[in-house]
């Protein structure tokens, strides 16, 4: 999955640069209502005309070729002489299963919870204060909890938006001399399970909350590495595994205010040995006017769960006051970049 965020070419005039912006909400609406049809699946078996289609999904035909025809506009479908339209390499992402999540990515961050979230972003800037909580009536993670199906497509969604990041850190960081690596909230296993694969010493840890680890074993599995990892149910704000060589923490510390953050760094410092590394896997912001997507990602944690994503320097800062040295970032090929630090 791209990480590239759209901006408007230099070359157009400023207002129109703005509403180009502002009118990127109507094309993820498109793709919210191509992905809620099904309209990918539909048309996995060949091109077919909206009147082909109509009768099939119970939807109005002239409002269907309308959908279908905007979709070929943005480059989802291809239209044909004779009205059928075809998917192409871009619509074919966002058929149920395709590599990338695409679909759910879409259906999750289209979603009426998810779009409440967003419009209280200028409550939290106004205010500091956690816009989901406004929305919802109670945090993001509370939210997940009590509604699994929601909860289910977000974790999918997280493997596709991170999907290009298991194999870069796997392959850019050197997990080799380690023996016993913790994901410390690692949910399913997807970012352990890729490290593992790739480098055939460590056995490794997956802890995070009950209700999250209850799927990893059949990832695990599928992975060829269930047999090289120890599963824990528990919580990062109260105890962490002990002793082993390498500690990571995969957008974890982005999601939490300060005072938390140094609390589960905290908890890391007092279950690591002398020799023991802290692995934070994040996208490290540019200290400079750079585009980056973690800026825009910022601004996400900010209103969904009170968190931020960081700088260098701020990564320094907050290290520091745990009772950590930053010793080296890490850049990968993906957005993430792994900051390594050690006991201070």
């Amino acid at each position: 999955m791209t990480h590239d965020i759209h901006i408007p070419s230099q070359g157009v005039p400023p207002h129109v640069q703005l509403i180009q912006m502002v009118t990127g909400a109507w094309v993820s609406g498109t793709l919210v209502a191509a992905a809620k049809l099904n309209l990918a699946d539909q048309l996995a078996g060949g091109a077919k005309s909206a009147a082909e289609l109509a009768a099939l999904m119970g939807v109005h035909e002239l409002s269907l070729h309308r959908l279908m025809r905007t979709l070929a506009s943005l480059g989802l479908l291809a239209s044909q002489p004779d009205g059928r339209y075809a998917l192409t390499a871009l619509g074919e992402a966002l058929r149920t299963g395709a590599p990338g999540s695409a679909k759910a990515t879409v259906l999750s961050f289209g979603s009426n919870w998810f779009q409440r979230t967003w419009s209280e972003l200028s409550y939290s800037v106004e205010t500091g204060q956690n816009g989901f909580e406004k929305a919802h009536g109670m945090r993001l993670f509370e939210y997940l909890a009590q509604h699994p199906e929601d909860a289910a497509l977000f974790s999918e969604t997280m493997v596709g938006v991170h999907g290009q990041e298991p194999p870069a850190v796997a392959a850019t960081y050197d997990f080799s001399p380690f023996d016993l690596i913790v994901d410390v909230g690692g949910a399913t296993g997807n970012l352990l399970s890729a490290i593992l694969a790739h480098h055939p010493r460590p056995r490794g840890v997956l802890f995070d909350l009950p209700h999250v680890v209850g799927e990893a074993p059949v990832l695990l599995k599928q992975r060829g590495i269930g047999d090289r990892v120890t599963i824990e149910a528990g919580d990062f704000f109260k105890t962490v595994p002990e002793g082993a060589d390498a500690y990571l923490l995969s957008h974890i510390l982005h999601d939490w205010s300060e005072d938390r953050c140094r609390a589960i760094l905290e908890n890391v410092r007092k279950a690591m040995k002398p020799t023991s590394r802290l692995l934070i896997i994040e996208m490290v912001l540019p200290e400079d006017d750079a585009p980056h997507p973690g800026k825009m990602i910022d601004l996400l944690m900010l209103v969904a769960t009170g968190g931020q994503e960081r700088t260098r320097s701020e990564y320094r800062q907050l290290l520091d006051s745990a009772g950590f040295h930053l010793t080296r970032v890490v850049p990968t090929r993906s957005a993430a970049s792994v900051v390594e630090a050690v006991l201070a």
